[in-house]
């Protein structure tokens, strides 16, 4: 390799660190390339060659979000980063089952008791609102609600 590496060095070396999205590679390789279409040429081959995937990055980045946020939260957080829509769908639809175990998971992470009194539990309500959770399951962990 020479002293400035090609567009596709430097994707390959990216992509060696962790998994990236098309869109996310396509924005750090654009400052090092002379056109548009000179990344998106690598990106395909990239992809041809299944190096790239925003079904894979999703899965991955879904996986790790997943530990701390609702389904809400990731989804949005994987649209930011520019995850085709039915890789955020499948992320979604894997992450709803788990929701309300996750959700308690953080909450008893955080809080660990209880909530004394309304206030209490609407601050508790907040935190996991704030976290991407649905009401529903807000709700149930808040107000300690058996599964059934």
């Amino acid at each position: 390799m020479g002293a400035d590496p090609t567009l596709r060095e430097r994707a390959v070396a990216l992509l060696a660190r962790r998994e990236h999205s098309r869109a996310e590679l396509a924005r750090k390789l654009a400052r090092h390339a002379e056109s548009d279409a000179d990344v998106q040429a690598v990106l395909d081959e990239l992809a041809r060659r299944k190096l790239l995937s925003d079904d894979r990055y999703a899965a991955a980045r879904g996986e790790a979000l997943a530990r701390k946020f609702g389904a809400a939260r990731v989804v949005r957080e994987l649209r930011d980063k520019g995850v085709a829509p039915d890789a955020l769908e499948t992320v979604a639809h894997e992450l709803k089952g788990s929701e309300l175990a996750r959700a308690r998971e953080v909450w008893q992470k955080r809080f660990g008791a209880p909530a004394g009194n309304a206030a209490e539990r609407a601050r508790q309500g907040r935190f996991l609102q704030a976290r991407g959770f649905p009401y529903d399951v807000i709700r149930r962990v808040v107000r300690g609600l058996d599964d059934e």
